[in-house]
């Protein structure tokens, strides 16, 4: 199987184990794993996502945009791109997102979301892990499909941990499915995340090596980055070796990095190791 294959192999098992999740939760109103929002809050957001993303790749749930994003303004492709900085925009649309599914419709969240996986995954069946997608709220960043795969995947899986951490219930990530959302997402959203501001000026070379795979090079410079996988060998200023659930936690602050150091989950070397805290200050996140 291609990584694109097994990474919609985890999405179609990880879905019902979503659903069952969101199915099981006690009390909505119990503080989630998001410091701001409650589970039931999670939960909304995980259905507005799952309508975001099947909107992407089917027609027939296409949404108006302009109607949804912040202080929209109009891209070089005629499309919308929202106004403001990356965090910005996703900051803006998170909390939009919450307020999609209210009052009595929360109840109906887990059938949306099973109901809106199932579609994702029927109306891309077959297609080429390139075929480009469109994604708004992202700005003009080039995406594919195997990242929207990717990204939806990791949707599922963090905040399924975010709802389970607030609900009291079980809740796994495996480091097999963290390759697969590292893999197929991280590239493109490390660039798209880049702080231009902070960036400016700086000039750092990272060898960032998941345990397992994948291997990406991330090269800063002067306000721009470029992510390879599998790069050619070159000169670099860090290395970052992580296990991949455990990174994967780190870059959307669920776990704090001394824990993972701690931990020995993480560890950074190379000629310059004390670099390693300033890849997440670079790449932004809301």
């Amino acid at each position: 199987m291609t990584e694109h294959e097994r990474t919609r192999a985890a999405l179609a098992a990880a879905v019902p184990r979503l659903v069952a999740l969101l199915r099981a939760v006690p009390d909505p109103d119990a503080g989630s794993g998001v410091p701001e929002w409650t589970v039931g809050d999670v939960g909304a957001h995980l259905a507005a996502v799952y309508l975001a993303y099947t909107s992407l790749v089917s027609p027939d749930e296409a949404v108006e945009w302009d109607d949804v994003l912040p202080s929209g303004e109009e891209t070089s492709g005629g499309g919308t791109s929202g106004g403001g900085t990356f965090v910005e925009r996703i900051t803006a649309m998170n909390a939009r997102s919450v307020t999609l599914f209210g009052g009595e419709d929360r109840g109906k969240v887990p059938d949306f979301v099973a109901e809106r996986g199932e579609t994702f995954l029927r109306v891309t069946e077959g297609l080429a892990p390139d075929t480009p997608v469109s994604a708004p709220w992202y700005g003009e960043v080039p995406f594919t499909l195997a990242t929207v795969t990717g990204l939806l995947l990791s949707e599922t899986l963090v905040h399924g941990l975010d709802v389970a951490r607030g609900a009291r219930l079980p809740w796994t990530m495996g480091d097999d499915e963290a390759r697969l959302v590292l893999g197929q997402s991280m590239p493109t959203m490390m660039a798209a995340a880049l702080d231009p501001v902070r960036a400016r000026g700086v000039r750092i070379a990272f060898d960032l090596a998941i345990k397992g795979g994948p291997r990406l090079a991330v090269v800063v410079d002067d306000g721009t980055v470029t992510v390879t996988r599998d790069a050619p060998p070159r000169a670099y200023d860090c290395r970052i070796v992580a296990a991949p659930a455990t990174f994967l936690l780190v870059s959307f602050r669920r776990t704090p990095i001394w824990k993972a150091v701690a931990s020995g989950r993480m560890r950074a070397g190379g000629r310059k190791p004390w670099l390693a805290p300033r890849l997440g200050q670079l790449v932004a996140g809301p």
